[in-house]
């Protein structure tokens, strides 16, 4: 990933909240067939290997986990993002001399990936993925609500994967580039925004407290 030095981010912290917080990501491996990739859910495990190691699964069918990968695969998580207007910047008034841009925090992780197939394996990575989205849930479902016969055939039909990251890659985009003075525009305008997610990405932008 290119990261100019003002953007890039190496705390491990700033790193694991980005990856905890993304609700999906995209899985990208290396094929003598080409580059292929699949969005899923993945978790990390900040407690084993030197990095931490990711887990998920995905449908047998998928025909990604069959192509030997070359080289370490990909994880690809996606943080708060949002299009910013250059008319929040103060030149645009002095000079016109500005463009668009989008602010955004992504987080890449590289590492061999495994896949697997043990049932025991499989539950086990299922059952921590599912924790995780239900927990805070009012009333969180369990993977042992279901039938037990019935969540062996699910199991039947995905395949596990196992990531030992090796390096992680940090970017967050936030218009550490420009005067203080546009960086306090643009946050007070994606702040005031209806969007949602341009509301997220306002107080990520560095500006005096």
């Amino acid at each position: 990933m290119y990261i100019p030095p003002a953007f890039r981010d190496d705390d491990i912290e700033s790193i694991r909240a980005t990856i905890r917080g993304a609700r999906l990501a995209s899985l990208v491996t290396a094929t003598s067939e080409g580059p292929v990739a699949t969005p899923l859910p993945l978790f990390l495990d900040e407690n084993e290997g030197e990095h931490g190691v990711l887990y998920g699964h995905m449908a047998k069918a998928n025909p990604q986990w069959t192509l030997p990968p070359i080289g370490d695969a990909l994880a690809i998580f996606s943080g708060p993002d949002a299009y910013v207007t250059p008319s929040w910047y103060e030149a645009k008034q002095e000079t016109g001399k500005v463009v668009p841009t989008w602010n955004y925090v992504a987080v890449h992780a590289y590492g061999p990936v495994e896949f697997f197939h043990e049932p025991e394996r499989l539950l086990e990575a299922v059952t921590r993925l599912t924790n995780r989205h239900e927990g805070a849930r009012a009333k969180p479902w369990a993977v042992g609500d279901a039938p037990a016969d019935f969540i062996a055939a699910q199991l039947r039909g995905i395949v596990g994967l196992r990531i030992p990251v090796v390096r992680f890659e940090g970017k967050r985009k936030m218009n550490q580039n420009r005067p203080e003075a546009d960086r306090v525009r643009v946050a007070a305008g994606l702040a005031a925004s209806d969007a949602p997610s341009d509301r997220e990405v306002a107080p990520l932008i560095p500006v005096p407290v």
